[in-house]
């Protein structure tokens, strides 16, 4: 599906998907940002399970993490994503570690399509150098600590539906190429190739 440079597409273009959308990858792929955007093209709510976990733990995850440790945050975030999976379509952005957990993999399996971004390690480090509100990321090199993640994490990232190559570019430019990944969804797995 091909639109003028400037020209938004119509709804009737850019139908709702019947499935939620949740997007995953590490901190700095993109996700919220893209999520948001996307969201606003398809017409559907958007999420972001950072923020709705804060909202039900009334903290901030970097206290989530140093007053209860990870394995609470996650269990927190398991029940978090079940909720909204379970309720209307919506766009969803995960937090890095959610996907790695198979009860959470398999529920957005089932529940949703998802979306990989997939960025390497440059991009990454650009975009997370000097934010501290992401507790992983505070512990040690940068770079050390992504190059690891990415050794661990992209892996099981990899079962993704679709995977989408984040890029430099605007967050409008990456969604309409996951639109167009998703427009053949349904001859199996996609990866984006341009």
């Amino acid at each position: 599906m091909s639109h003028a440079p400037n020209q938004a597409p119509t709804q009737s273009k850019c139908p709702s998907p019947s499935r939620s959308l949740v997007l995953v990858g590490l901190m700095g792929a993109g996700k919220s940002v893209v999520g948001r955007r996307l969201a606003k093209q398809l017409s559907l709510p958007f999420h972001d399970s950072d923020a709705e976990v804060e909202k039900a733990a009334g903290c901030t995850i970097n206290d989530l993490f140093s007053q209860f440790g990870e394995a609470d945050f996650r269990a927190g975030e398991a029940k978090v994503i079940a909720r909204l999976l379970n309720g209307a379509p919506c766009v969803l952005a995960t937090g890095g570690g959610a996907f790695l957990a198979e009860e959470t993999r398999d529920l957005i399996t089932h529940r949703a399509v998802s979306i990989w971004l997939r960025a390497e390690l440059d991009l990454l480090v650009s975009r997370t150098t000097g934010r501290i509100h992401r507790p992983l990321l505070n512990q040690g090199n940068l770079r050390e600590t992504l190059e690891r993640l990415i050794r661990e994490r992209y892996p099981i990232y990899a079962s993704a539906d679709i995977v989408i190559e984040a890029r430099d570019e605007s967050p409008g430019t990456t969604c309409r190429r996951i639109r167009r990944a998703l427009a053949h969804f349904t001859h199996g797995s996609v990866m984006d190739s341009e």
